[in-house]
């Protein structure tokens, strides 16, 4: 279920959030009220996310000597937050859940999903190698079950959106604007087009509304598509194209109640590659450092 799908992502934001701030104890009727009225405002799953937050962080304990077990070589303060959690979330899935609500294939594909959205590059190879021990340990429940038919990506609406690398140069200096998003990746800056307006001029407006500079495109760099579920529509097509842009070095200014991000900076290029990128846009930025610099 599509809202299913979106419920968890909350779920993990706030775990992330509660992990984060090392905060003993949360309300987890204020916690998910609050994300879900950022990150998808109207979605039918108040319930559900509440019980699942409060469950995991209950079992807390449990979950971590389990994670510990199936990871040896891997502490669970070894493990990056986000990888953790989405494990407990997994987990507790896995071994609490009703299972007529929850099959065991589907908390661990789940899972995977998440931590393919929202990990790094290897976190979603990860999951699926603790899940998996876990899963074997527990007899393999429903092994034999019929997977559902995958949905083809092709029948999916489609979604264009414009982003950029964005770079500055300030005296001897060269720097690129990234964004922060609420999984602790930086990432690129991007938005929607409006119909009829050209990849290009939607990329420069969008760029301006979300961190308050005007820029100037200088070349494409590449595309990406990704899946995204909306809480009312389903599942949708999303198409990136992305593209190198200059801009003058200023203070950037975040746009106010941009969901998803939480700030936006200025990186000397010597520093980029040091940073928490998403799989898919690391070739973009290493590329654009590379015409940069030649």
């Amino acid at each position: 279920m599509a809202n299913r799908h979106v419920a968890r992502s909350i779920v993990l934001q706030s775990l992330y959030e509660w992990d984060f701030s090392g905060t003993p104890s949360i309300n987890p009727k204020e916690v998910i009220k609050r994300n879900t009225e950022e990150f998808a405002p109207g979605i039918a799953q108040a319930g559900f996310m509440e019980v699942l937050l409060k469950g995991i962080i209950d079992k807390i304990p449990e979950l971590d000597m389990i994670i510990e077990k199936a990871a040896p070589e891997w502490p669970i303060d070894k493990i990056s937050i986000i990888d953790r959690n989405i494990l407990r979330l997994g987990l507790y899935e896995l071994l609490f859940a009703d299972r007529k609500e929850v099959p065991a294939k589907v908390a661990i594909n789940e899972a995977i999903e998440l931590a393919k959205s929202f990990g790094g590059d290897t976190s979603s190879k990860f999951v699926n190698g603790v899940l998996g021990a876990v899963y074997k340990e527990m007899g393999e429940p429903g092994k034999e079950e019929v997977s559902k038919k995958k949905v083809d990506i092709k029948t999916l609406p489609t979604e264009n959106l414009g982003g950029a690398v964005i770079f500055a140069r300030e005296k001897d200096d060269i720097y690129l604007a990234l964004v922060h998003d609420v999984f602790g990746h930086w990432t690129l800056s991007k938005g929607h087009l409006e119909e009829g307006e050209s990849i290009e001029a939607g990329t420069v407006r969008k760029i301006k509304e979300e961190i308050g500079i005007d820029v100037k495109i200088i070349e494409k760099i590449g595309e990406n598509e990704y899946i995204a579920t909306h809480p009312e529509t389903g599942k949708k097509r999303k198409h990136v194209a992305y593209f190198l842009a200059e801009g003058t070095f200023k203070d950037l200014k975040l746009e106010e109640g941009k969901g998803g991000l939480d700030d936006a900076r200025w990186f000397k290029l010597q520093d980029i590659l040091e940073l928490n990128f998403y799989a898919d846009i690391l070739p973009l930025v290493t590329k654009a450092i590379k015409i940069i610099t030649s």
